[in-house]
């Protein structure tokens, strides 16, 4: 039976870019993603692809940055004085988790760092890049898709919400 919105499913992937540098798999995260389809919880182009596959099917699959991160913006820099940083020990290029004014984490990158100032790139890293993933459903659960609460959960079993 083909996934449908509302279904919760487990993914193995595998995701790389153009160049072949892999960026995420489920071996290294040591277990199988799990989401409910329809629910946002994953990329737009990922759930796109796992709608209509079936139990063990495999599928490669190609996203441009409008089907993943979206393009890479220029006016997403900050600078931020440097005793409103978190971590003492910066360094250029370093990723750290930030929370937006809603509780949502979102990936930073250290681009700079001044004496006073520190500039990071609100981008995802992985925005205007084009991803490659070798998917495989490893599991499938029929359900009704459950819209999220006003705080944040969804009703569903997973930890994404």
């Amino acid at each position: 039976m083909p996934i449908k919105e509302g279904f919760h499913v487990k993914v193995e992937y595998t995701g790389t870019l153009e160049d072949g540098t892999l960026f995420d798999s489920t071996e290294e995260q040591g277990s199988p993603l799990e989401f409910q389809v329809g629910a946002n919880q994953v990329i737009e182009g990922f759930e796109k692809a796992i709608v209509a596959m079936d139990l063990d099917e495999e599928k490669d699959i190609v996203l441009k940055p409008a089907d993943a991160y979206g393009d890479y913006q220029d006016d997403m820099k900050r600078e931020i004085p440097k005793e409103n940083m978190p971590v003492e020990e910066l360094e250029t290029g370093m990723t750290l988790m930030a929370t937006l004014p809603t509780g949502m984490q979102v990936p930073v990158t250290v681009m700079d760092i001044t004496d006073e100032h520190v500039t990071i790139d609100l981008n995802h890293p992985l925005a205007g890049k084009t991803l490659n993933f070798k998917l495989k459903v490893v599991e499938v659960k029929e359900g009704e898709l459950k819209e999220c609460d006003d705080d944040g959960g969804c009703g569903c079993s997973c930890d994404s919400c």
